[in-house]
């Protein structure tokens, strides 16, 4: 009982298995009464063993190496959906008010049920090539209304960004984790300084310039997240076209019925 209770279920399984062997060996060369080839075939199994064992080691650490990948990714993307639902969609509408610009990759980011993996590569080299224009100032009152309305919407969601940061799930995706640290930089910037209205223009500048840097990864992001979405869950898709913070017409409810239906 004591041997027992300090060997494991595997160690005991595996004495057994070569005593079931010896056995059978022994049985055979008692029964035919041929030693030469009862151990010539057992030493050509033998000798084959580290071949399998190879095999089976390349295999299974293919699949189990795969399989952790798709979970790792799933779990990583249930994460992304989360920040998008709850920060990131209503983020971007209120960044895309500061660059003037932003126009210019609006069209290019209005998506419909019909895109497919060519139409997000187009759209990633159009961001990649696109020269952010964030502007803040005394002599843009709006910009300054805005940055009012980010901060109060950022200081409210700090926790739940912290938590994000948090996750183990996201130390394999070290661009979302830049974009979680790059907004939570801005949170911080912006909830010390208390009079927005009132900043020096240099000091307007070097908020800018936060801003722009968590817009840019943002707005990478997203793509990113819209094509998983479009792979994976064509009904999030949907949802998430009538909810694009880059079409100004878009709208959750569905306008037109589907094929087939009056």
């Amino acid at each position: 009982m004591e041997i027992k209770k300090y060997l494991s279920w595997r160690v005991r399984l595996g004495i057994a298995l070569i005593i079931l062997a010896a056995i059978l060996y022994s049985t055979n060369i008692l029964l035919f009464g041929d030693v030469h080839d009862t151990l010539f075939y057992l030493d050509i199994e033998l000798a084959f063993i580290p071949i399998e064992a190879l095999i089976i080691v390349l295999v299974l650490e293919w699949i189990i190496g795969e399989r952790e990948k798709r979970n790792l990714l799933q779990k990583m993307n249930m994460v992304i959906g989360s920040f998008f639902s709850e920060v990131g969609t209503n983020l971007l509408s209120g960044i895309s008010a500061f660059d003037s610009k932003t126009e210019k990759i609006k069209k290019g980011l209005v998506m419909t049920d019909s895109w497919a993996k060519k139409d997000f590569l187009e759209a990633s080299e159009r961001i990649k090539n696109y020269n952010y224009n964030v502007y803040i100032g005394k002599d843009n009152p709006d910009s300054i209304h805005y940055l009012q309305e980010l901060k109060l919407f950022l200081v409210n969601n700090r926790d739940f960004m912290l938590r994000l940061l948090a996750n183990p799930n996201l130390l394999e995706h070290d661009s979302f984790t830049d974009l979680l640290w790059a907004v939570f930089h801005l949170t911080e910037e912006l909830e010390n300084r208390t009079d927005l209205t009132n900043l020096p223009k240099a000091d307007y500048y070097h908020l800018a310039g936060d801003t722009e840097r968590a817009y840019s990864l943002l707005v990478y992001e997203w793509l990113q997240y819209m094509e998983h979405l479009m792979e994976n869950y064509p009904y999030l898709f949907s949802l998430a076209i009538r909810t694009n913070p880059f079409n100004p017409d878009a709208t959750v409810e569905i306008q037109d019925p589907p094929k087939g239906i009056i």
